[in-house]
């Protein structure tokens, strides 16, 4: 009881600060952890109906001693953090140990089979690799981590769609070392829970929009759309008819980005959610502000109306994580200015969708 009602307290101060009923509940899910720094959560529903979340944390972004922490929520409250992967190569003759930064954990959950989590190890997101592991008892306990194949990375931020024939099809891109980065967006197929690999793409130069990150929405019928961060200060698109075998040209969508990361899904009765910073980014510097932080809705997944602003604050609010549980909420996570991860329910039917004004978050 005591629980249920800090909660309640800290839901009401959330709602007096948005002015939108839409949020039921928020809060952080841990307040203080063995790391100064955290980055890059992601959310799941179990099979069994449990949360679970993931992200990197240690002394900053690319130190090596950077991990994959996660935690599970139990009675409606989140358990401490515990590390479940690091970067650790091997041990040295003079016992020096040579270890590499962890990024970007992603957890998803199969219609049958284990948990999944993948995550990637690396000096840089130029050289890393991808990694996976998996959970048979909803996140409690994992199996030793597993590299994956030469050329394949898995899910490079957000979490894979699992097609109506049971194929998993990973957003995934890379980005190459040379000073004008490519920036290349191309997908990942797995038929049996990631025993074999089929690698699609890239499906563009990397150049003409340096795109990443990108997140799965579905059309209708085959057709498929990936959405996600741009250096070119505009979330990109781009369309597959065919299940994601083949894809259209890529283009630049109607929604800021500061060169900051996104994630949107598909909602059950059709709709689409993005979690974004409606800000774009600012003239030859490496990215925009990353506040504030925004929900929009879509009927088609390129005409977007404004929802609900997460953040308004200064500070950092940035790569969002975010799912549908099977109850019809929505959870979200995000990074809160890279000390914790806060985690935020909504619930979509409440959403009143409202026009942008001149492009401006409608006030």
């Amino acid at each position: 009881m005591l629980l249920r009602l800090s909660v309640l307290i800290f839901t009401s101060a959330g709602v007096a600060a948005t002015g939108s009923p839409v949020i039921v509940s928020q809060g952080f899910i841990y307040e203080s952890a063995p790391f100064p720094q955290c980055h890059a959560s992601t959310i799941e529903e179990t099979a069994g109906g449990g949360l679970v979340a993931a992200w990197f944390g240690g002394t900053r972004e690319k130190h090596p001693d950077v991990g994959i922490w996660v935690s599970r929520q139990e009675a409606g409250r989140w358990t401490a953090p515990v590390e479940v992967a690091n970067g650790v190569q091997y041990r040295r003759p003079d016992g020096s140990v040579l270890r590499h930064p962890t990024w970007n954990p992603v957890l998803f959950q199969p219609r049958n089979g284990p948990l999944l989590l993948f995550y990637k190890c690396g000096p840089t997101p130029e050289t890393w690799w991808g990694m996976v592991m998996d959970s048979a008892d909803g996140g409690r306990t994992w199996s030793a981590p597993r590299r994956l194949p030469e050329d394949i990375l898995g899910p490079v931020k957000n979490r894979p769609v699992q097609l109506p024939n049971g194929d998993i099809l990973c957003p995934v891109s890379t980005e190459t070392p040379e000073r004008q980065s490519k920036w290349a967006v191309h997908f990942e197929r797995t038929r049996d829970l990631g025993r074999t690999w089929e690698r699609i793409g890239p499906v563009h130069d990397g150049e003409a929009i340096r795109a990443i990150q990108p997140s799965i929405l579905f059309l209708g019928g085959d057709r498929l759309l990936a959405i996600g961060r741009s250096r070119q200060n505009k979330v990109f698109e781009v369309e597959s008819a065919d299940g994601g075998t083949t894809w259209k040209p890529m283009a630049l969508g109607s929604l800021p980005n500061p060169n900051s990361g996104t994630d949107a899904v598909t909602l059950r009765d059709g709709r689409h959610l993005i979690v974004y910073n409606h800000v774009p980014g600012e003239p030859g510097k490496w990215g925009g502000k990353r506040s504030p932080l925004n929900v929009a809705v879509s009927r088609d997944g390129r005409n977007w109306q404004a929802g609900v602003v997460l953040e308004s604050a200064p500070g950092e609010y940035s790569y969002p994580a975010l799912i549908q549980a099977k109850d019809g909420l929505v959870h979200i996570t995000y990074t809160w200015k890279r000390e914790r991860v806060r985690h935020v329910v909504l619930d979509p039917a409440r959403l009143t969708p409202r026009d942008y004004v001149a492009g401006e978050w409608p006030p």
